[in-house]
C-alpha cells in the first residue's frame, strides 16, 4: 500500500482548515479513511503564529521510516519544523536565452558600438589637443607690433 502525508480539508466555506493525515494515495482527498491525524494547519492564522501549523513529530518520522511520501505542501512544513533538507533549486534549461545566432548578432553589435565609442574618444582627444598645441605655439602679438605694421 502506497502511504502519503497530506492535507485534508475542513472548515467551513471560505474557512479552511486542514487536518495532516496519512492515508494511502488511492483514496479521495476527504473520503474520510484516514489511517492517522499527523498534524493540523490553519491558513487563517498569521504566518509567524505557533499555532499555524502543529504536527506530532514522533508520529510522522514513523510514517516516513515506513515509506510514506509527503505532499508538495507538508514537505514545506516538515523542512520547516525541521525534519526534511529543503529540495535543490534545479538549474534553469537555457530554453530562455535567445539562439545563438541571436546572441552572436547582439554580440557583434555590441563590439561595433564599443569601436566607434573608442575611435569617438580618441578623435575628441586628438581634437582636444590639437585645439591646445596652436594656443602654445602662436605668438602673442602685442599692440606695438599691430601698429607698426
Amino acid at each position: 500500500m502506497a502511504t502519503v502525508i497530506r492535507l485534508a480539508r475542513y472548515g467551513a466555506k471560505k474557512r479552511p482548515y486542514y487536518h495532516i493525515v496519512v492515508t494511502d494515495s488511492r483514496n479521495a482527498r476527504n473520503s474520510g479513511n484516514v489511517l492517522e491525524v499527523v498534524g493540523k494547519y490553519d491558513p487563517m492564522l498569521a504566518r509567524d503564529n505557533e499555532k499555524r501549523v502543529v504536527l506530532k513529530i514522533e508520529e510522522i518520522k514513523a510514517w516516513l521510516a515506513k515509506g510514506a511520501k509527503p505532499s508538495d505542501r507538508v514537505y514545506k512544513f516538515l523542512v520547516k519544523a525541521g525534519l526534511k533538507d529543503a529540495k535543490p533549486i534545479p538549474n534553469q534549461t537555457k530554453k530562455n536565452l535567445p539562439s545563438e545566432k541571436t546572441q552572436q548578432k547582439a554580440k557583434d553589435k555590441a563590439d561595433k558600438l564599443a569601436k566607434i565609442a573608442e575611435e569617438k574618444a580618441a578623435a575628441e582627444a586628438a581634437a582636444k589637443a590639437a585645439a591646445e598645441a596652436p594656443a602654445e605655439e602662436a605668438p602673442v602679438e602685442t599692440a606695438t607690433d599691430a601698429v607698426a605694421e
